[in-house]
């Protein structure tokens, strides 16, 4: 297979929202992957994206049909992502997606088994568990730096998109929310750190219902979430350790991003997992917090550093860490945790995975 060996991979975009500006403006930082289409069912979106950045504009089938084209990076809203990386995988295009993977375990479970079927790779964001400080924690948990795990705890607490984004609704439907919008980064950090999830319990509710968007062509347009607005889980993991997430978009004025990882002789405390840079510290009994230094990638610290290692896992034949196996499984826990909080009940979750391989390249 020549991606990734004798030249970059090309990989056509399908979705043009705000996302794709982001991906697109980080590519310059990595060197296994060019982008060179852009498609979205929005063709200004679309027109505006290769404009900016030099793309072809094509429709989104042509973008999948078109034999020159490696990799579909597939950053359309959440409710289009399994029919788009369906599509892709059916043509034969290795397809890396923004998540969640799919709405539903069983639209996951059926993504993974087409990506088999079809011999090509699969992979999903969120990939801030490959950043500097994240590798940098699992090694120190994997050294025993914290003794023994004991147990994760993250909270996000943020909110308000209709005062920043011209199409909030979308963070309040089904398939987003706090917990499989910025979710997803904090299971992903606690699997990759610590091991898949094997039980939940969970509680959920819609603070505020009605919302009026403020900005953008559609200000002024009211809309009302659908899917729950606060969350609190507790998680039983395979390691016998637990965690615990709470996930709002009920606190604007509070924004923040935290996750700890507690073990019997430290406390090990990770930047936000929604980001790729920030502090890692460690602390002892009741001693001082110290600074653990990690190895930062620089300008590949960011957005499209899982695209890059699917592109080098191709060339290499090795699994690629961000993977197919593992959204899936975040995605089960999401729903379980849904499902738990709607039934009064904690839940096995179905499926496992396992941890991702540590980038010894930033040891």
């Amino acid at each position: 297979m020549t991606v990734g060996t004798s030249r970059p991979a090309r990989v056509g975009i399908v979705g043009c929202g705000v996302i794709s500006d982001h991906y697109a403006k980080n590519a310059a930082a990595f060197s296994a992957f060019d982008f060179v289409a852009c498609a979205d069912v929005m063709r200004a979106s679309a027109e505006k994206l290769a404009a900016d950045h030099g793309l072809a504009c094509v429709s989104v089938d042509e973008l999948i049909a078109d034999p020159a084209i490696d990799i579909v990076l597939n950053i359309t809203p959440p409710a289009a992502h399994f029919e788009v990386t369906r599509q892709a995988l059916a043509a034969g295009k290795h397809v890396y997606s923004e998540k969640p993977l799919a709405l539903t375990i069983g639209d996951a479970r059926a993504l993974v088994a087409e990506a088999e079927r079809s011999g090509v790779r699969l992979g999903c964001a969120p990939d801030t568990f490959l950043s500097g400080p994240f590798q940098a924690a699992r090694a120190a948990v994997d050294a025993g730096l914290i003794g023994e795990p004991l147990s994760a705890s993250g909270a996000m607490f943020g909110g308000n998109q209709a005062a920043w984004h011209p199409n909030p609704d979308i963070f309040y439907a089904d398939g987003a929310g706090p917990l499989m919008d910025v979710g997803p980064y904090y299971l992903t950090a606690i699997t990759a750190l610590l091991g898949p999830v094997e039980r939940v319990a969970g509680f959920a509710s819609i603070r505020v219902a009605d919302r009026e968007i403020e900005i953008g062509p559609r200000a002024g347009e009211r809309f009302t979430a659908t899917t729950p607005t606060h969350v609190a889980a507790t998680l039983e993991l395979a390691s016998g350790a637990t965690a615990s997430l709470v996930t709002s978009f009920e606190a604007p004025g509070s924004t923040s991003g935290e996750l700890s990882i507690h073990g019997s002789e430290a406390v090990l405390e990770l930047p936000d997992p929604n980001t790729f840079e920030g502090p890692l510290r460690v602390r002892v009994g009741r001693g001082e917090w110290c600074d653990l230094p990690f190895v930062s990638r620089g300008d590949r610290d960011v957005r499209g550093i899982g695209l890059q290692d699917l592109v080098e896992a191709i060339a290499a034949d090795r699994p690629h860490r961000a993977s197919a196996e593992l959204a899936c499984h975040v995605v089960d826990v999401s729903r379980t945790i849904l499902a738990a909080a709607a039934a009064g009940a904690t839940l096995d979750v179905s499926t496992t995975t396992a941890r991702p391989a540590y980038d010894e390249s930033v040891a």
